[in-house]
């Protein structure tokens, strides 16, 4: 499905990082992985992993504890073990989808401001997105400790707004999970969501969009 911009409909759009741009389960799974080894507990699957990214580092590690039966009160010597494997593998098991690089091009191409906005931890975005060859297309990166809420809460959104200058109604959220759609109605942005990311195992086509689409460039302008 292709989903096509109004010509002088928006000046800008949001792009979310995990699962809309770049596939980092595989970072994931070994960072989580190596992080479990080291407090001597249960390793966990893939599929797992794909359930409940999307919500931020401290929901995943959280959630990996309670998966294996470890007690809350690990959580501490669990995050800054995750801490020291991610910022070690960071991008070294992921891969940028297809369509993303020519997709954003297309977006530089009509002029339009980006910023990318996710859920993850900045000094793990940052680097991801230069090692990936993506970070010059972006006017502004935030993650999730950017701000005091993170996505669905709609102040991240409005934040970025702020950032680049433009009003919510003209600036397009593209994500991959029901997170992004409810922060960008609760924000007053148009939505789009990418079909293939981590939608808490449920399809894109679910959560309420203004467009699902296959591929980023399928954003076009009329």
């Amino acid at each position: 499905m292709h989903y096509t911009l109004p010509r002088g409909g928006f000046d800008a759009a949001i792009v979310d990082l995990d699962g809309t741009m770049v596939d980092t389960v595989g970072d994931f799974e070994a960072a989580l992985n190596r992080m479990l080894t080291d407090l001597a507990l249960p390793r966990i699957d893939r599929s797992f992993i794909e359930r409940t990214v999307g919500k931020g580092s401290e929901y995943l590690i959280q959630r990996t504890l309670a998966q294996v039966g470890a007690e809350a009160s690990r959580y501490d010597d669990a995050w800054a073990r995750y801490q020291h494997h991610y910022l070690a593998i960071n991008g070294r098991h992921s891969a940028v989808y297809d369509g993303v690089l020519e997709g954003l091009r297309q977006f530089a191409t009509t002029g339009l401001k980006l910023a990318c906005l996710t859920n993850k931890p900045t000094a793990f975005a940052r680097p991801l997105l230069a090692s990936k060859g993506l970070g010059d297309f972006f006017a502004q990166v935030f993650g999730g400790d950017a701000f005091e809420r993170k996505k669905p809460d709609p102040l991240p959104l409005l934040r970025t707004c702020e950032a680049l200058g433009t009003t919510p109604a003209r600036t397009l959220m593209v994500g991959d999970s029901s997170n992004d759609v409810r922060a960008a109605r609760a924000a007053g942005c148009p939505v789009v969501l990418v079909s293939y990311g981590y939608n808490h195992g449920e399809p894109a086509s679910s959560a309420g969009a203004d467009a699902v689409i296959d591929r980023l460039d399928a954003i076009t302008l009329a």
